[in-house]
């Protein structure tokens, strides 16, 4: 006598879910977008262009709101690592583990230069109750050179690195318009080659090229966030995907 033997397909995952992968990957992207840039333009300038902040009247809630921003773009960078990698994994473990691991790189860097932040706050407040002037003068700039050095290695040179990484998945995948992808393999070269050269003193941080080198790298973050929030995966690639690969998952 013999048995039947029950097989069980296995089932793709409905193409909302991964509407849904998109549009979580793609507000991410643009919290990133948005968080990052008031807090460097801003509101962190009182205590980043004032060397004597931590002695000063000071713009305590300014600074800490500028702080908050800058903790939420952190972890929205992680988010975009965390939503993408089931999905670009299948076109590139390797590429896509890389992504992930620069993503949380980033926003670790980041995370110390808002804790630096924090200290000078709480520095300046130690300070009106009594602590020696020249002392907390001399660890508040060194709290905010710490910042400076982070804002210059985590959103200035990191970048790059996703965007290849993240770029390259993308692009193979054809998950996104191949435009978007390009943008971001077209700047990161130029976006890492200005970073560089400002990290060993050869360009100011703020400068004409490095105003050109950041241009592509974000046009191709705004782009692929707004693609992902209100178009999503195209289909025919997802399909592909989870052919090469069996169905998505966690």
């Amino acid at each position: 006598m013999t048995k039947a033997v029950k097989t069980t397909a296995t089932k793709p995952v409905p193409m909302d879910s991964m509407r849904k992968t998109a549009l979580v990957a793609g507000v991410l992207y643009l919290i990133t977008f948005a968080a990052g840039i008031p807090p460097a333009a801003f509101l962190l300038g009182p205590v980043l262009d004032n060397p004597n902040y931590i002695v000063s009247s000071g713009a305590d809630t300014q600074v800490l709101f500028g702080a908050f921003l800058d903790l939420v773009n952190a972890l929205a960078c992680i988010g975009t690592a965390v939503a993408l990698f089931s999905v670009v994994k299948r076109q590139h473990e390797g590429f896509a583990l890389g992504f992930v691991t620069t993503r949380m790189f980033e926003a670790a860097v980041i995370v110390i230069g808002v804790v630096s932040l924090l200290a000078v706050v709480t520095l300046r407040k130690a300070g009106a109750a009594g602590a020696d002037a020249a002392s907390l003068v001399i660890a508040g700039r060194a709290l905010v050179a710490i910042r400076d050095e982070t804002f210059l290695l985590g959103p200035g040179v990191i970048p790059g690195l996703n965007a290849v990484l993240l770029g390259y998945l993308m692009y193979r995948s054809r998950l996104v318009p191949r435009v978007i992808p390009a943008l971001g393999l077209i700047g990161a070269p130029l976006f890492l080659v200005s970073a560089s050269a400002s990290i060993l003193g050869f360009n100011e941080q703020v400068s004409v090229l490095s105003g050109i080198a950041v241009i592509p790298i974000a046009l191709w973050e705004l782009s692929l966030g707004l693609w992902l929030t209100f178009m999503g995966f195209r289909p025919s690639a997802v399909a592909a995907l989870a052919g090469n690969s069996g169905s998505f998952g966690p």
